[in-house]
């Protein structure tokens, strides 16, 4: 059976576009459900599919958050992916259906958890709002709060991926938003606003496949801070293009509980992906002994003053003889190549491009995760996109792994 992909309410389960794509699975909150009941229910869906990858938005209740945790701490089950989120909750519901799609595809679970992460990069979130007094998940200048009472006035927001804020006149003006870069499917979601802006001015600005209609999701009201609203996401409808861009990625395997997985983090066990250290630098792969043990010292330099001047000369190379090999520690340690300590690569259709770590396969057009660009050493994030940055090889600084630190000073 595919992968169960579980979403935390029943309005971001999105109806299917086909017959194959399976229905999402609803983890109920804690004030509707009991937890005997969600335990049963939930034990049932890991028996039939055996893997659960749910996705949150950051407008999900704590409360609900920590019922998926207790969920899986309960079970005693590591087949249970949760992805936090940042997309708005109309995003996370079209992401969530472009995973059940996937999930039909011949892609491990472990793929198939990490991708969320990398489809979210080619979706388009956004809302018309009336007001952006209670918006706190983008920035907001103080001239557009204070032209929030005014009458008449709305903002056009875009929160993915790049956030964008434009004020619209009474009668709409252009659409303002940068539209992506490929083609998209619009979906659109009503509030308590009537306003034709979405449809009418953005959707052809923006060259869409077509737009579509759904409900509300209840946690949209929190996350953009007002009940007035439209709120929209465009994302690629094709399931072809969807594979192509998650098959252009290269696999890596978990050093924890061995699946596979895309990026730098392990969406199931939530480890760290393990590399060998480069030169000069520690790492996640290092173990405590290598840690605590020091650093091999390198050989003193040869001595450059000439052979008159030395108190005992050597002895010429052929009245040497046969001595024994100097020991390894006095040697000069051996500076790895930065090129031989990239993880292994797994290519699925083809040759790896040289310098290229982590795409594979034919380029995909607009797949920035497919480039085969340089690669800056010492750096684990995937090229192209600045969220898979911040996680840089931090060795040699204070407090980093592999790095020296004192334990105690004796005066």
């Amino acid at each position: 059976m595919p992968t169960a992909i579980a979403v935390t309410s029943p309005d971001l389960a999105l109806p299917a576009t086909d017959r194959q794509t399976p229905a999402a699975v609803v983890l109920q909150a804690p004030h509707l459900q009991p937890l005997d009941e969600a335990l049963t229910e939930t034990g049932a869906v890991l028996e039939h599919h055996g893997h659960i990858v749910a996705l949150y938005s950051s407008a999900c209740p704590p409360a609900h958050i920590r019922r998926l945790h207790t969920l899986r701490a309960v079970l005693e089950s590591d087949r249970i992916a949760i992805v936090p989120l940042s997309l708005p909750p109309l995003g996370v519901a079209v992401l969530a259906r472009q995973l059940r799609q996937l999930s039909l595809c011949d892609f491990s679970p472990g793929v198939l958890a990490s991708a969320a992460r990398l489809l979210s990069h080619y979706l388009h979130a956004g809302a018309l709002l009336g007001s952006v007094g209670g918006l706190d998940h983008i920035e907001v200048d103080l001239r557009s709060h204070v032209k929030s009472w005014l009458p008449g006035v709305h903002f056009a927001v875009l929160a993915h991926p790049a956030p964008r804020l434009l004020q619209l006149d009474r009668h709409g003006g252009g659409a303002g938003l940068p539209a992506p870069g490929f083609t998209t499917q619009l979906a659109l979601a009503r509030g308590q606003f009537t306003g034709d802006w979405v449809s009418d001015t953005l959707a052809p600005a923006w060259q869409v496949q077509g737009v579509y209609e759904t409900r509300l999701p209840a946690e949209s009201a929190e996350w953009w801070g007002t009940r007035k609203l439209v709120e929209f996401a465009a994302a690629i409808p094709d399931l072809s293009v969807l594979h192509q861009l998650v098959s252009s990625v290269l696999r890596e395997r978990c050093g924890w509980c061995g699946l596979e997985l895309l990026g730098d983090r392990c969406a199931f066990c939530a480890a760290p992906l393990r590399r060998p250290r480069a030169a000069g630098g520690g790492g996640p792969a290092q173990g405590p002994t290598a840690i605590a043990a020091p650093a091999p010292r390198p050989a003193p330099r040869a001595v450059t003053e000439a052979p008159s001047a030395l108190p005992h000369p050597p002895r010429p190379p052929s009245a040497v003889p046969d001595a024994p090999e100097a020991p390894a520690a006095h040697r000069a340690p051996a500076v790895p190549d930065v090129a031989a300590v990239r993880g292994p690569q797994y290519p699925p259709g083809g040759p790896v491009a040289p310098g290229n770590p982590y795409g594979s396969g034919p380029p995909v057009p607009g797949n920035p995760y497919a480039s085969d660009g340089p690669r800056a050493p010492g750096r684990r994030d995937l090229p192209g996109q600045a969220s898979f940055a911040g996680h840089p090889d931090l060795s040699g600084r204070p407090g980093a792994p592999g790095s020296p630190r004192t334990v105690a000073r004796v005066r």
